[in-house]
């Protein structure tokens, strides 16, 4: 990756799930506010959130459905 290019969506994605977890690196971060866009880093943290909600919605319903 050059220093004129942005990140990529795999370190997008990958940010975004350091930060939800909180253990994100500092040579990451950095890179992040330097080098990032902050649409890439909210749309991943949206999209990521939905994924999430939608997974513990089908949990609780499978689990929950009488047998």
């Amino acid at each position: 990756m050059s220093d004129k290019k942005g990140t990529g969506f795999k370190s997008v994605v990958l940010s975004a799930l350091s930060a939800a977890f909180g253990v994100q690196k500092r040579s990451n971060l950095e890179r992040d506010f330097h080098k990032g866009k902050p649409a890439q880093f909210i749309i991943a943290g949206i999209v990521g959130t939905l994924l999430f909600v939608l997974i513990l919605i089908t949990v609780v319903h499978m689990v929950t459905q009488n047998p």
